[in-house]
Order: C-alpha cells, then sequence, then structure tokens
C-alpha cells in the first residue's frame, strides 16, 4: 500500500538573524486534500512554505514531509533564456527521446528516457490544461509574458506528479483567463496541496482553512466562505464578551469604591468614639484592630475581584482581531472636468501604443486592464515618468503618485520610518509614527529594516510612504495593489479607495476588486488603448 502525504511540524521554531522570532514550538499537521493558508501580512506563511519545503533550516523542531514536494514560490522569475522544455524539467528526457527517434539506440538515451516515452505528450497536454497550448517546447521563457512564466512553473510542478504541492500567491499578475485555467488546474490536483492566496475564487476551492495567527494554526471546515463566517461568529462573541467584561469591570470598581467609602464611615466612627472614650481604651484597642484586620480583607477582596474581571477584560480583548489597516488617504478633492492626464499619440517600449488622444479628468476612476504582456506596467511607468516613450507624450497636470507592482520604492537597508520619512522630510517622528500605526507598523515593528518585510507589509509600507509624501496626490496609480495582500488588507484598501477623491488609474486583473472601487471607466489595452466596458471584459478574459 502506497503512504498517503503528509506535513508534520514538531515543535518548529524560526527567527530571522536580526533576533524576531517567527515561530516558537509551532506544532502542525496537514493531511490530503487540499488546504488554504490564510492570516494577516507577515505572520508568516510564506516562512513556513519555506520551512516545509527544505529552502529554510528551523531554529528548533522539525518540518517532515511524507511524499515528494512541489514548491511554487511567490514572485520567483525565470531565466528569460531558458527554452521552455528546460523550465519544464524535461529537456534532458526529450532530447534522449528525439536521440532514439533517429536512431541513436545507446544505453545512456536509454536509461535518460526510462519509461516517460510520452513526456512531450503529457507536456503538451499539461500546457493545455493550463491555456498555454500555444507555447512551443522550443520557445525561449524571454517570449512569454509575467503571467505565463508562474503557469510553466506550475506546469513543471505538474509534470513532475508531486505528492504534496505547495503554492504561495499563485495567482499573482495573472489575467482572469489565466487564473481561471490556475483554478482548473488546482481544483483537479488530488494529493496534499496547501496554497496560501488572497484570491477568494481560488480559496473557495479548498477543502479546509489552516488560519496562521501569533504563531499558531486554528483549523476551519470548508472553504474560504464558510470560514468568514465561522469567524465572523466568532467576532460577534468575542465582541459580546468584550461588553460583559467592561461591564464587570465597572461593577467591581464601583463595589471597591462602596467599600472603602464604608470603611472611611467606620474609621471616622471609631475615631469618635476613642476621642470622646465612651468604652474602655482596651475594649476600643481591640475593637480597632478588628476594624483595621476587617478592612484590610475587604480592600484586598475588593482589589482581587477587580484584577480579576480586569484580567477577564484583556483576555476578551484579545480575542477580538484588530489587524486591519486602516488607511486614510489625503483629503484630495479634484473638481469634475479639471483635466489630470493626457496622452497624445502615444507609442511606447515594447510596442503597444495609445493612438490620438486620451485625457482623463478629475475625479475619474480608471480601471486598466488587458492580457498579461500588453504593456499596462509599461503604460503607467511612461506616465509617471520612469520610462521615456518611444514618440508621443504623456502629461500629467497634477501632483501624481505611483505605486509600482514591484514596490521597488523602498530603501531595503533603511527601517520602516526612515524610509517614509523620506518622502515627507517635513513631518515629525510622531506623525511618521503615527501613520504607520495605522498601517500596522507600531512600536518596534516601525524599525524594521525594510528588506526582511513580506509582500503585503512592503505594500503597506510603500503606500503609507506614498500617501504621507508631499504634496498630496491628485492622480494616484496603484500597478496590480492587491498582489500579496491579505483580505482584510484588501478590504481597507477598497475602503479607502472609496471615499478618496482625487483621480485614480487602478491596472488589475482582479475584476470583483474593480467593481468594488466605483469604476467609472475601463480602458483596454490590448496593443493599443482603447475604452472598453466590463462586461467586455470579462466576455474576452474568459472565453
Amino acid at each position: 500500500m502506497s503512504t498517503s502525504p503528509q506535513i508534520t511540524c514538531s515543535a518548529l521554531s524560526f527567527g530571522w538573524p536580526d533576533g524576531s522570532a517567527v515561530f516558537d514550538g509551532l506544532q502542525l499537521a496537514v493531511g490530503p486534500g487540499s488546504t488554504g493558508l490564510v492570516g494577516v501580512n507577515g505572520s508568516g506563511k510564506s516562512t513556513l512554505l519555506k520551512l516545509i519545503a527544505g529552502l529554510l533550516t528551523p531554529t528548533g523542531g522539525r518540518a517532515d514531509v511524507v511524499g515528494e514536494i512541489g514548491y511554487l514560490p511567490q514572485n520567483a522569475a525565470l531565466d528569460t533564456t531558458l527554452r521552455v522544455d528546460q523550465a519544464l524539467g524535461i529537456a534532458g528526457t526529450r532530447a534522449a527521446l528525439l536521440a532514439v527517434e533517429a536512431g541513436d539506440a545507446s544505453e545512456e538515451n536509454f536509461a535518460a528516457v526510462g519509461d516517460d516515452w510520452d513526456v512531450e505528450e503529457r507536456a503538451r497536454a499539461t500546457l493545455d490544461q493550463l491555456g498555454l497550448g500555444h507555447v512551443g517546447l522550443d520557445r525561449t521563457i524571454g517570449e512569454v509574458s509575467g503571467g505565463e512564466c508562474v503557469l510553466l512553473r506550475l506546469a513543471a510542478l505538474l509534470l513532475a506528479r508531486p505528492s504534496v504541492l505547495l503554492l504561495d500567491e499563485p495567482t499573482n499578475n495573472l489575467d482572469l483567463y489565466a487564473r481561471r485555467r490556475l483554478h482548473a488546474a488546482v481544483a483537479a490536483y488530488s494529493g496534499l496541496l496547501v496554497v496560501v492566496s488572497h484570491d477568494r475564487e481560488l480559496l473557495d476551492l479548498v477543502d479546509r482553512i489552516a488560519d496562521l495567527r501569533d504563531g499558531e494554526v486554528t483549523w476551519y471546515g470548508g472553504n474560504f466562505s464558510a470560514y468568514e463566517e465561522a469567524l465572523a461568529v466568532e467576532q460577534d462573541a468575542a465582541a459580546r464578551m468584550v461588553r460583559v467584561a467592561e461591564g464587570d469591570v465597572q461593577r467591581q470598581k464601583r463595589e471597591l469604591a462602596d467599600a472603602q467609602v464604608k470603611l472611611a464611615r467606620r474609621k471616622r466612627y471609631g475615631q469618635k468614639m476613642w476621642d470622646t472614650k465612651r468604652e474602655p481604651k482596651a475594649i476600643m484597642a481591640q475593637r480597632k484592630r478588628q476594624a483595621q484586620v476587617s478592612a484590610g480583607k475587604h480592600r484586598i477582596m475588593h482589589t482581587a475581584k477587580l484584577a480579576e474581571a480586569r484580567e477577564r477584560l484583556d483576555e476578551a480583548v484579545e480575542a477580538v482581531r484588530d489587524d486591519e489597516i486602516r488607511i486614510e488617504l489625503p483629503a484630495t478633492v479634484v473638481h469634475a472636468g479639471v483635466g489630470v492626464l493626457r496622452l497624445r499619440e502615444l507609442e511606447l517600449r515594447y510596442g503597444a501604443r495609445a493612438a490620438g488622444e486620451f485625457a482623463i479628468h478629475g475625479p475619474e476612476r480608471v480601471a486598466l486592464v488587458g492580457r498579461n504582456g500588453a504593456g499596462k506596467t509599461t503604460l503607467l511607468r511612461t506616465v509617471a515618468g520612469e520610462l521615456a516613450p518611444v514618440s508621443g507624450e504623456a502629461e500629467t497636470l497634477v501632483p501624481t503618485r505611483f505605486l509600482p507592482q514591484r514596490l521597488d520604492v523602498l530603501d531595503d537597508a533603511l527601517s520602516v520610518a526612515e524610509n517614509v520619512a523620506r518622502f515627507a522630510p517635513g513631518a515629525t517622528d510622531n506623525e511618521i509614527r503615527a501613520r504607520l500605526a495605522r498601517f500596522l507598523f507600531r512600536g518596534a515593528r516601525a524599525n524594521q529594516p525594510a528588506g526582511n518585510l513580506s509582500g503585503g507589509e512592503r505594500f503597506r509600507a510603500s503606500l503609507a510612504a506614498l500617501l504621507l509624501a508631499e504634496p498630496a496626490p491628485r492622480l494616484l496609480m496603484l500597478d496590480e495593489p492587491t498582489n500579496s495582500l491579505d483580505l482584510a488588507s484588501v478590504r481597507a484598501l477598497t475602503a479607502a479607495l472609496g471615499s478618496y477623491r482625487g483621480a485614480l488609474v487602478v491596472a488589475s486583473h482582479d475584476v470583483p476588486f474593480l467593481e468594488s472601487i466605483g469604476v467609472t471607466r475601463w480602458l483596454l489595452l490590448d496593443g493599443e488603448l482603447r475604452d472598453t466596458t466590463e462586461e467586455e471584459v470579462r466576455a474576452g478574459q474568459t472565453s
């Protein structure tokens, strides 16, 4: 009988060289089926996958895996000089097979082929399953888009037939068409799957949710929608417990105050009796001692009850989650009809173009969509002044800020607070730290080097830096802003963008997110830039 795949973490501990601990004695057991690993940015999801995959060494405990591991890292690039068959890991087998077919029946070639005589057919079938049937095995990686590279890496894993598959944000940068293909491949996988993702549709395909929080995992049966429902019930109960505990603390405070008033009255009465000497001195001294003992007992009892009530309140508050970022975009207003961006006969690098004239006015909310490799990032970088156009003009008419997909606005050697200070030299340290606290960089977290941040933490720090920059942006451009963000942070970003009154241009493949921010205009870049509709976008990318 074959052994079922299994992941077991026993007393697993890990910390970074700067001394910050990620895990301290984590216990985890994962069996066959699909698991969605969720948690706030910086909770250690990607680190845990790397520990399981053997790419990081624990500082204590063990991470054991039964079965062959396939690991898809987040935002990993492929060598652009590789051929597709090399990226798929079948180049050697394929070369030996072609040699045998050509008449070279050497022992080396037969050994290289082994039992994998249908390797080309399996490779093409896997590519076709992922929507890459048009990608020939002899093409180079430099000829395919970034999204297609992600699917090629997944194809390589599926061809290797691992019994344990670890996926870290696999839908980052994928267009809607590619996401649907990846969703289908994940749904069809029959081994042990652990996926870290902010893609709700992908997480709704899993069998169970593992919620990583404060170095521990809590399990929830069912998909992400079921998890959200269960979590909402838990949080409602936790909020009620806070209210009950707060009421108990107030009651104990009142009882302690009442007891102190009564004791003060008794003390005054005893002093009066002493002063008037209505009873023998020895009796009054004994009563005074008894009163002091009784007062001490009452004070200790009520103080202890108050301390217990406060402890229960602390426990209740701890159960209520406060891990959503509070994004406050600048109070910028761009009145209707005011021009913010103008494109004239613009030709971009790598071939895309905007023929004629395109004008964006305040406070338009523009969604920039298109297949992977269409040139959306190139267009935004050109507008931001980072790239020169081949010809034509891109003119911004108001203060503009651009948050790039690569999140390379930070200096990795500087702390989070120091990075923000670079963009706002006039802001005080207290102002910077108050802003960072709203992005969950509180206390020592604001002092950590930017190079140690997770993808989601890096996004939060980059956004904080740009929003505190001077002058405040009246045109905000975001390139795939939901990549690497946990779902709570996506909700916070959605709420913030909903209240922003400047002009907005967002390049994204996440159509539900674009819908949620109230897009008023859709621009499709597919060789040429043109106005389109949401219906056309969905129809064109899901066909």
